[in-house]
């Protein structure tokens, strides 16, 4: 098998740390035992020529592995979930159930989220607070209502532990600068039992080794 490398910033601004999308890749490697190699570029270097060619939207993170250059978060752990035991279970009915459920975590959720996160953090101003929040926020509690419901009883989405629960969590995650997911008791067990696991814990810390070992000198 050819070395994987995962293309990702080699710094980012302190309120994106431990939220950008390689992190979900890098979990998803831990929990499958894969090894990898970082492959960083700086912020801004996704529009240039060579970045464009591995990813033509210019995000990261990027897959690369031999010949398969693969971009978008869900489709790598995707890549990686079909060939480990670890975040696939066996039964096919069960592994189309888990791929519903990435679906979900990035279609159903995730614009929502990503609207109120972007907003809040980058574009926090008087007229997003006053005249736009409150709708944005509304939907995004109706989600996790939702989304509680169907967790009550259950540990994970599907049986165990799978790439579901990573997507999801991850998604959820995107929240932390908020109450929302906190105050919903059933959500908030769900995202540290997804987050207590070893894999997770070893790839927000090599994430965030990468962030501080590139910190930029203070002017």
């Amino acid at each position: 098998m050819k070395g994987i490398k995962v293309v990702a910033y080699r710094w980012v601004p302190p309120p994106a740390q431990g939220l950008v999308r390689d992190l979900r890749v890098r979990w998803a490697l831990e929990e499958a035992g894969l090894a990898y190699e970082e492959q960083l570029i700086n912020f801004g270097d996704q529009s240039s020529e060579s970045h464009r060619t591995l990813q033509p939207f210019g995000q990261i993170p990027v897959y690369q592995e031999g010949g398969l250059i693969l971009f978008e978060s869900g489709a790598i752990v995707l890549e990686i979930a079909e060939r480990s035991d670890a975040l696939m279970p066996a039964d096919p009915g069960a592994r189309a159930r888990v791929r519903q459920w990435i679906f979900a975590a990035l279609n159903t959720l995730e614009p929502h989220i990503q609207h109120l996160v972007s907003n809040d953090l980058f574009r926090n101003t008087d007229e997003w607070k006053k005249v736009s929040r409150p709708a944005v926020e509304q939907m995004v509690n109706k989600r996790l209502l939702e989304l509680s419901a169907r967790l009550n009883g259950h540990a994970f989405l599907e049986g165990g532990f799978t790439a579901a629960d990573l997507m999801m969590s991850q998604v959820l995650r995107l929240l932390r600068h908020t109450r929302l997911v906190a105050e919903m008791p059933i959500l908030a067990a769900y995202c540290r039992r997804c987050e207590a696991r070893p894999a997770f814990q070893k790839a927000l810390a090599d994430q965030l080794a990468t962030f501080a070992a590139n910190e930029p000198a203070a002017a």
